[in-house]
């Protein structure tokens, strides 16, 4: 049950998320869905490939599809008053897809008895995966990938679960609050990791 719950909850964020970027980037609303689509299933279909699921099992998700098609047409018929919020509550949107896929891919990965690697791995992909991939599409330098903390607290989901710290649901959804949490303080307050950057 968890598993659906946080399948629900991350589709809707990123499908939300993914909808809103191509709107300010100004794509049509053939865009908007694919854009939407793309992030929302993004993350999945990278960890399916990583740890050996046919990716074509996305496709058995029909009833996630039409819930992410939902989110992204309310987004679109009511821009306004959602965008008027998004610089608040974009990045809410984002730190629960993040937490609630990084989890579901790391029970994902555990089920099959992967090792921790593999585990920590199927949380980061199915976790950012899909952000990355909108961010690219959009033309934006993939949040992930810059020094904000984000891929920290997914690594930090696939080693809770992989070492079997989480494994009764209401342990599930702490770790997500917490994760949640920790990803909009670390935005709110700043935190970074160390980057280097190269001057010529």
């Amino acid at each position: 049950m968890t598993w659906e719950v946080l399948s629900i909850i991350g589709t809707i964020a990123f499908a939300v998320s993914g909808a809103i970027v191509a709107m300010e980037e100004e794509y049509d609303i053939l865009g908007v869905y694919i854009l939407g689509i793309v992030t929302a299933f993004g993350g999945g279909a990278i960890r399916n490939l990583l740890i050996g699921v046919p990716v074509s099992a996305l496709w058995e998700q029909g009833m996630l599809f039409q819930i992410a098609l939902i989110a992204m047409t309310t987004v679109f018929l009511f821009p306004n008053n959602l965008l008027r919020h998004w610089q608040r509550w974009g990045n809410l949107t984002d730190a629960i897809g993040l937490s609630a896929f990084a989890i579901q891919g790391a029970l994902y990965a555990t089920e099959m008895n992967h090792p921790i690697s593999a585990v920590v791995v199927a949380a980061v992909l199915t976790g950012s995966g899909g952000g990355i991939i909108r961010d690219l599409l959009a033309g934006r330098k993939p949040l992930v990938l810059k020094s904000e903390i984000y891929a920290v607290w997914a690594v930090l989901a696939g080693i809770v679960i992989g070492f079997d710290f989480a494994e009764s649901a209401i342990h599930l959804y702490t770790l997500f609050v917490l994760l949640v949490v920790c990803r909009v303080l670390s935005y709110t307050k700043k935190w970074r990791l160390p980057n280097k950057s190269i001057h010529h």
